[in-house]
């Protein structure tokens, strides 16, 4: 397929449209989750402390994941302050990074005449997918990962793809730099996943690495250790073995070959995550992995060399992942880029001059479905107004029905779909994701608490998957001695002190809970956001 001018001038503006939204509302919502809260209270408390190496939770070290993410969020907290949209701005960077390195690698692909075309609609189509929308603007270590291991993976097949020895010196310097970031993102696994993927590349390939790669190592693996050595060196020399058991043994071995955190899933969850991950484009991915039988394994030319690679990238993250203890949707978000990478390749197949219409139907099937479901679940579960939830919906019904009423200009079809789908986020961001997220923050009960004069009193937080207490109340939380938060049930012996010296304080309980404590003597219920209550107990 061979777009119009008027089609690549639009290509163009739609991918700028995208990159800008990925900065664009960082703010409008809360800090949700078990994870946004307490990584941005993490931040907080290296940069109040002025300490870049040891990440403390309520001060009980915190050594869960590496630096890297602080680092970016510490930065934007100095200048513009600590707030909800300083904290995402880093991860969100990572995405339009995560994105740039992917058209910088389609650049060197489309170099063949079957692909020709190819950083366009990748620029698109990767920047419109929703998985990497969804991950850039939280804050997330996978989205960092996933940042530092695509330009790391876009360095090496470069320099698997030119003939130049200096050029492929430069390269090679790129993809070790960037494998000791990948360290510093997310630990073991920034080397783990480089080295699996690549050999899995040349087993795939039938092929040696050349003499060149092998005298790399000899250079490049001391420039990664070096890398992640700025972080490693002092956190190991400043807290030892702590640190060593808690981050290396509970961390990262514990995790994958134990369920000690909780997090049990089937085998075959990642290539369920991986589809939903590439909406709305999944049927193109699809295409793309059905056409496997066709490809010329041991090619010589780029396009051959890339499909290759990039299916290695995708399998071995997969594989790796699933036979793991502990399963997360964002372990696979690396395999993301190759996965939009690949099936934009599919876009430019032709096959006796037609092209295959399946996908492009599929894709308005499945762009439909999100609206007609996202309009009954807002209006049933969520329950937004029929306003909101209508205005939400239907850009996505209009996507889908132009997709499957016109899909004979796929240019036109594709570049519809990716408009709608901004419009639709935008109505989403701007009406019906912020009544949602108020349920799943505790930022306005305690701001109705600091309304009624309760600014400072200690606050009792909850276990479970709302941890945002850590970062709306910072500083008055209470910490066990094993760093956890320490909730009412817990706390009889906290709770009759703070009485006994006519003082008070705030403690969150289940939603369900609320009628128990309601008009008891002692016991003033401040608000209920449907899941979580919260009282002051005096």
């Amino acid at each position: 397929m061979y777009p119009s001018t008027l089609a690549k001038r639009l290509q163009f503006f739609s991918s700028i449209v995208f990159l800008a939204f990925y900065l664009y509302g960082l703010g409008h919502l809360p800090l949700v989750g078990p994870d946004e809260p307490r990584y941005a209270q993490v931040a907080r408390e290296m940069f109040l402390r002025g300490d870049w190496i040891t990440p403390t939770l309520g001060g009980h070290t915190w050594f869960e994941k590496p630096a890297l993410l602080y680092w970016l969020i510490i930065p934007a907290y100095k200048v513009f302050g600590v707030h909800e949209w300083t904290a995402r701005l880093g991860p969100a960077l990572c995405g339009v990074l995560t994105i740039a390195g992917i058209w910088w690698l389609a650049r060197e692909i489309e170099r063949t005449p079957e692909n020709r075309g190819l950083s366009e609609w990748s620029l698109l189509l990767t920047s419109s997918c929703l998985g990497l929308i969804v991950f850039s603007r939280g804050v997330s270590f996978d989205i960092v990962v996933t940042a530092t291991l695509t330009w790391a993976f876009c360095f090496f097949l470069r320099s698997q793809l030119t003939a130049e020895s200096s050029k492929q010196n430069h390269l090679l310097f790129g993809f070790y730099a960037f494998v000791g970031l990948s360290l510093l993102a997310k630990g073991l696994v920034g080397i783990v996943i480089p080295v699996g993927v690549i050999a899995l590349y040349f087993l795939m390939r039938r092929e040696w690495p050349t003499r060149k790669l092998w005298l790399s190592l000899f250079w490049g693996v001391p420039l990664s250790l070096a890398v992640a050595a700025v972080w490693y060196g002092p956190v190991i020399y400043r807290h030892g073995w702590h640190f060593i058991d808690e981050f290396f043994v509970q961390h990262h071995f514990a995790r994958y070959l134990s369920n000690k955190y909780h997090h049990p899933q089937p085998v075959y969850f990642y290539p369920a995550i991986l589809l939903m991950l590439t909406v709305p484009w999944t049927p193109f991915l699809i295409q793309a992995l059905s056409s496997i039988k066709k490809w010329n394994w041991r090619g010589p030319d780029a396009a051959a060399r890339s499909r290759v690679f990039l299916l290695a990238w995708i399998l071995f993250p997969i594989v790796f992942f699933s036979f793991s203890g502990s399963k997360l949707p964002g372990y696979i978000l690396p395999v993301l880029p190759p996965a939009l990478l690949l099936l934009s390749t599919s876009i430019f197949e032709r096959e006796s001059g037609n092209h295959s219409r399946w996908p492009l139907i599929s894709v308005g099937i499945v762009c439909l479905s999100m609206g007609l479901a996202g309009a009954i679940y807002g209006t049933r579960v969520e329950h937004l107004s029929a306003v909101c939830a209508l205005f939400s919906s239907v850009p996505f019904i209009a996507a889908g029905l132009f997709a499957v009423v016109w899909n004979r200009s796929q240019s036109y079809a594709l570049l519809a779909i990716a408009g709608t789908l901004l419009l639709a986020l935008m109505i989403v961001l701007n009406c019906a994701a912020g009544i949602i997220s108020e349920r799943e923050s505790t930022r306005d009960l305690l701001a109705l608490a600091d309304a009624r004069g309760y600014t400072n009193l200690p606050v009792l937080a909850m276990h479970g998957d709302d941890r945002s207490a850590q970062f709306y109340a910072t500083g008055r939380v209470l910490y066990g001695n094993d760093g956890e938060v320490i909730s009412l049930d817990e706390a009889p012996a906290i709770v009759d002190s703070v009485r006994k010296r006519k003082e008070r304080i705030l403690a969150f309980i289940p939603a369900a809970d609320t009628d128990l404590f309601r008009g008891k003597p002692g016991i003033e219920v401040i608000g209920n956001n449907g899941k979580l209550a919260l009282l002051c107990l005096y």
